[in-house]
């Protein structure tokens, strides 16, 4: 197996892992306000989750950022009680606005996120002088394990309120209570002192 190959498989079970439910919970907490029929809306609001992420992935793998890790561990939990409660001003489900906040969330939270990432990317990377590469792979395979969480997660949105008819408002709501609940309590957990 060549470098490419393991990188992307260790990024691909980084984030589809479910010892990474924060990551898991985050792209929930995105994705729940959507259905399949907005797929344009859920593809720009995932790339913007993707761009956030990808640079502070990568700047923290080549020793240009430093940060503290229980800041930035405490600080994942709180961009999903923040996502989760933005859930709760979806009154409609039109979407008519261009670039709606969680556009803004999701790019912003990244940044957060691909710190997080970084952590376990550096500790497998070592002192090795060319990274490129293992980043690329990496980054893709946390992308192809992304991807796979937003399919489930419009399949069961799908299945609730396509075919059982679950009210679209009380599947959000009730969805990213349980989302914050469990990111609250994450957080609280990880407070840094």
């Amino acid at each position: 197996m060549n470098d490419f190959q393991i990188y992307f498989s260790l990024g691909y079970h980084h984030i589809a892992d479910l010892r990474g439910i924060d990551h898991i919970l985050f792209i929930a907490a995105l994705c729940l306000r959507y259905q399949l029929i907005d797929w344009k809306k859920i593809l720009l609001l995932v790339t913007a989750f993707t761009i956030g992420h990808s640079i502070t992935l990568a700047l923290s793998a080549l020793n240009i950022v430093h940060y503290s890790s229980k800041w930035i561990e405490f600080l994942i939990p709180v961009t999903i009680v923040i996502t989760a409660v933005s859930n709760v001003f979806v009154k409609k489900f039109t979407f008519k606005s261009k670039f709606p906040i969680i556009y803004f969330f999701a790019l912003f939270f990244g940044l957060i996120h691909g710190l997080g990432f970084s952590n376990y990317l550096k500790s497998l990377l070592g002192k090795d002088q060319s990274i490129i590469t293992q980043l690329f792979a990496f980054n893709i395979g946390l992308e192809a394990g992304q991807l796979l969480i937003v399919a489930i997660i419009m399949l069961i949105s799908f299945i609730l309120v396509g075919i059982f008819k679950v009210n679209r408002r009380e599947y959000l709501l009730f969805g990213s209570a349980a989302i914050f609940a469990l990111a609250l309590q994450m957080g609280m957990d990880r407070i840094p002192w």
